[in-house]
């Protein structure tokens, strides 16, 4: 069974703790068995404190990361403005140092500081909240840092932007490890996507010109829905009762996107959806998907995960077809 260990540090966030023990730990095969061991542990197994109103015992100390598949680090509140030296408590990185070379490591929020100041992110790219990107790419100038997305999946390594971000990515590792009927059975259960429109642009902290009655959310709905057609800028705006620029300038703000990239990627996730719950013919994926052809959906893949239709289909195939 896939073990995932969860590192408690002092200040940790609450929130962020609970995140891959209610994602992994609710994951079950089709026999309903349990395809996660998720535990949590501290450095030295003593109970830690959180940046609330209360502490937690843990039934673990880092010994446990040895033995662990994915290790998983939620931010601790000395992450967020502390200097570089208190980023790294004493005997952390001799705990990170047992684990495994071929272990995932997942950091949620700012606690990719501290992959940051072991070097883990160097030449990679990664990303954090967005509040705390300058001063990331400040500290850390060799990581490439991406303050746009939700999460950035570099194989080993794996970085979510913050707090309900770590659920992204969780659920994406999910969805790598089982497929998406999986994943999708533990968002359904968890009352959350299976995956999210857009990245944190949309959430960056900044004036919004226009009244907040002018929204794009209908049409992006409705867009969902007629993916396996074209869907011309002009005829998004006119749905959107906007013009063409007002309706790019607000389609930006609110998915961090421009209309284009925004709808080539939900139309790679279809197709990737279909590829893995149906057997259809690839060029009927691509039709559906509104890619056009078997060669468009091919170099959309590639560009998108780095494999062909038929590879991805092969590793993610569910058993389900129709």
């Amino acid at each position: 069974m896939h073990r995932v260990v969860v590192l408690a540090l002092n200040g940790v966030y609450p929130f962020e703790l609970g995140i891959a023990g209610r994602i992994f730990g609710t994951a079950t095969g089709p026999d309903g068995a349990a395809l996660y061991d998720v535990r949590t542990c501290s450095l030295d197994g003593a109970p830690v404190t959180t940046n609330a109103d209360f502490s937690i015992a843990v039934a673990y100390d880092s010994s446990a990361l040895e033995e662990a598949d994915t290790v998983v680090i939620p931010p601790f509140s000395t992450c967020d403005d502390a200097p570089e030296s208190e980023w790294m408590p004493g005997g952390l990185a001799c705990a990170l140092g047992r684990v495994r070379p071929d272990a995932r490591i997942v950091s949620i929020c700012t606690a990719a500081f501290v992959l940051g100041a072991l070097g883990l992110l160097d030449d990679r790219p990664a990303t954090t909240h967005w509040k705390q990107a300058d001063r990331f790419r400040s500290l850390f100038p060799r990581v490439r840092m991406d303050a746009d997305v939700l999460f950035v999946d570099e194989g080993r390594i794996v970085t979510a932007a913050g707090s309900a971000a770590g659920i992204d990515a969780c659920l994406h590792l999910l969805r790598r490890d089982h497929g998406s009927t999986v994943a999708n059975r533990v968002a359904r259960l968890c009352i959350v996507p299976p995956w999210r429109e857009g990245g944190q642009a949309q959430f960056i902290d900044r004036p919004i010109p226009e009244p907040a009655t002018a929204t794009t959310a209908a049409t992006r709905a409705w867009a969902l829905t007629h993916l396996d057609r074209p869907l011309p800028l002009t005829e998004l705006a006119t749905h959107a009762r906007m013009s063409v620029r007002t309706f790019c300038r607000r389609f930006r703000e609110e998915t961090g996107l421009p209309p284009g990239q925004w709808l080539t990627q939900q139309r790679v996730a279809h197709a990737r959806h279909l590829l893995e719950v149906t057997n259809l013919p690839i060029d009927r994926v691509a039709a559906d998907s509104g890619l056009g052809t078997a060669a468009s959906l091919r170099q959309h893949l590639s560009t998108a995960i780095g494999v062909s239709p038929t590879a991805y289909r092969q590793t993610f195939q569910t058993g389900t077809s129709r």
